[in-house]
């Protein structure tokens, strides 16, 4: 499944990433590499526990990019 992320450098220069589609799911790095991984494992683990609960599981994101003229 895929879901968006968002990244964000913050003041001290932690790289803080959620994922919108997931409620308070957050985690950080100290690089943009590191962060993502885990992000990937905060995913897995909330995806987890929906399982677990019965809850349902949100829908993989798909995005698609068009390019205009302006």
């Amino acid at each position: 499944m895929r879901y968006r992320i968002q990244i964000e450098r913050d003041e001290d220069g932690v790289y803080v990433v959620e994922c919108p589609s997931l409620p308070g799911c957050i985690s950080q790095g100290a690089s943009r590499e590191e962060a993502i991984d885990n992000i990937k494992d905060a995913i897995s683990g909330y995806l987890y526990s929906l399982k677990k609960h019965g809850d349902p599981i949100p829908p993989a994101v798909e995005e698609v990019f068009v390019e205009v003229e302006a």
